[in-house]
């Protein structure tokens, strides 16, 4: 089993910044591609961006291309999440998730191919 949780979120104005943690416990997720989701009121939940086990691979959707960057520190078991550029659309609860599959490569941008979920953080952007 693995344990998530997210920090770092909270009120902005639009055009700053901030930094999303998502700490991994109870097991290593070293190994684990690892993805951000969003959900704003009334909205399904939505890709964010994904990364591979090692790193070496990122994905973003494409509203967050070029503001946002996914990284990882399999040292420190937290996977991260800059946001810059950021504006009131963006507004929602960012939620952190591992798809367990070990190894793999496979980096889904699915929400139902990931096994583990954090509690979610809320982001709020201001005009």
């Amino acid at each position: 089993q693995v344990q998530l949780a997210e920090s770092g979120g909270g009120l902005v104005q639009a055009g700053g910044s901030l930094r999303l943690s998502c700490a991994a416990s109870g097991r290593t997720f070293r190994g684990y591609a690892m993805g951000w989701f969003r959900q704003a009121p009334g909205k399904e939940r939505e890709f964010v961006a994904a990364i591979s086990w090692t790193g070496g691979r990122r994905y973003y959707e494409d509203s967050v291309k070029g503001r946002f960057t996914i990284s990882r520190d399999n040292a420190k078991n937290t996977v991260y999440l800059q946001m810059n550029s950021l504006t009131p659309e963006d507004t929602a609860v960012y939620y952190c998730a591992a798809e367990s599959t070990r190894y793999s490569g496979y980096v889904p941008q699915d929400s139902t191919e990931y096994d583990y979920w954090g509690q979610g953080t809320q982001v709020t952007v201001s005009s």
